[in-house]
């Protein structure tokens, strides 16, 4: 079983490094389709994804087409507002490719059209143009996660109990 996040184009390193310490958390690989609008080294995009960075799988590719050529007939999810279904709608496959757009415009239109029945939504309100995408693959990888039963995550926290007034 394999979650995949997949971003097209991202433009800002702050949002990668969230998104890679959230692949980190459930074990999801990431994907990221160049044009990068940073560099890997970047120091915001490392502080981001804090010392998470040997727990994520990252595959890079030259472009967008480059990554449907190869994964096109995969199992592949488009989140935009432009779509009519709700993520929460879909019952996942095991192997799952979550794709995204960049920050400034989302995925291209030529792409959505060509796959009208995989493209899913984030339900807001009408004036909202959109979420903020390390938010938006948060949302999405974690209901990926609900519909497999949390596969292989610590489901019980390390909370020790303390007495009213207590401190540790």
């Amino acid at each position: 079983m394999a979650l995949n996040i997949v971003l097209f184009e991202p433009e800002i390193p702050q949002n990668t490094g969230n998104i890679a310490r959230t692949c980190a958390a459930i074990n999801a690989r990431l994907h990221l389709v160049h044009p990068l609008g940073y560099s890997l080294d970047e120091k915001h995009l490392k502080r981001a994804g804090l010392d998470y960075w040997h727990l994520v799988t990252i595959t890079e590719y030259e472009s967008v087409a480059a990554f449907m050529e190869i994964h096109g007939k995969d199992n592949l999810y488009f989140f935009t507002t432009k779509a009519h279904c709700d993520y929460t709608d879909i019952s996942y496959s095991d192997d799952t490719y979550l794709v995204f757009g960049k920050e400034s415009a989302g995925i291209d239109e030529h792409i959505l059209v060509s796959h009208p029945d995989a493209c899913v939504r984030i339900p807001m309100i009408e004036e909202a143009r959109s979420l903020n995408l390390s938010n938006s693959v948060a949302i999405a990888a974690y209901e990926y996660m609900r519909q497999k039963q949390f596969p292989s995550l610590q489901r019980e926290g390390k909370l020790h109990r303390l007495s009213w007034g207590e401190t540790k």
